[in-house]
């Protein structure tokens, strides 16, 4: 190969790397519309909620209440000892009729996490699963396709107990987890998503209709449409749909594809709000 050839070939990669690395790392100008359906008033709801074919579940600190979804009726609710193990329950996954939460020590330091299960029948606690000091704060688990993912969230508050901040929101990964809960994968997120979350971070996460992975932060009132990175460690900001939510958990409906489940926590609501995904979404890669 000529120097005059290899030149040309070396500037044209120049010129097409900064748009291949840039590719999904600011906010996407699609934006889907949503509608919301339903509306409950639960006072559980103040960290995240979960759902099946029939009930959804109410996630507070140290509660997990069971609704009707036809009804909004309360027909059982788990509690624990204030001073107990559990400190901060933060999402629910219900799979094959079990509740897969993520746990953590959250505001204390240093950050402690755990997957704690229940059965989604009666309430009555099955499993733990303690990951110890890892990456930061355990938010949000959902399953896909027999795989098992997360995040562990970092955040830029500083809360009065520490005059440090609460690790770094930069340092939030989007894990995905061996058979054994150890992380055998992990991405973060972009920048601009982040910035989206002020000083606080990743606090939702579910597996849509759709095969994409959706985020919520800690407060804003929408969700966003992940893709995996062909190269690299950087998610794929692809989408945004606002949501009548105010972050937090959330948790897609998979009896009535669709619909999402969310929680406005100062008005103690659990919604459902249907998203108009695209009709020809690819499967997640």
């Amino acid at each position: 190969m000529g120097k005059t050839t290899a030149g040309i070939l070396f500037a044209a990669l120049i010129c097409a790397a900064p748009a291949f690395a840039q590719e999904g790392t600011k906010e996407p100008t699609d934006t889907l519309k949503s509608e919301t359906l339903r509306s409950y008033e639960v006072p559980e709801a103040n960290q995240a909620v979960g759902v099946d074919d029939t009930y959804f579940y109410a996630i507070d600190n140290r509660t997990i209440a069971k609704y009707e979804k036809a009804t909004g009726k309360r027909v059982a609710v788990q509690s624990g000892e204030k001073g107990g193990p559990l400190k901060h329950l933060d999402s629910a996954a219900v799979v094959d009729g079990k509740i897969y939460t993520a746990h953590s020590n959250y505001p204390e330091w240093p950050m402690t996490s755990s997957v704690e299960v229940w059965d989604a029948a009666t309430l009555k606690h099955l499993e733990t699963h303690s990951l110890g000091i890892d990456r930061g704060s355990l938010t949000w688990l959902d399953q896909h396709d027999g795989v098992w993912y997360g995040a562990f969230a970092n955040y830029n508050r500083v809360f009065d107990r520490s005059p440090n901040a609460y690790g770094n929101k930069y340092t939030t990964q989007v894990v995905r987890f061996d058979p054994g809960w150890t992380v055998a994968e992990a991405w973060i997120l972009p920048d601009a998503l982040l910035e989206k979350f002020e000083d606080m971070s990743n606090s939702g996460g579910s597996w849509g209709p759709d095969g994409k992975l959706w985020l919520s932060g800690h407060d804003p009132a929408e969700i966003y449409r992940m893709e995996f990175p062909e190269v690299g460690s950087i998610l794929k900001w692809a989408a945004t749909a606002p949501a009548d939510i105010a972050g937090q958990g959330i948790a897609w409906d998979h009896s009535d594809p669709g619909v999402i489940y969310g929680i406005v926590r100062k008005d103690r609501r659990v919604t459902a709000t249907r998203v108009e995904l695209p009709k020809k979404a690819a499967a997640n890669q």
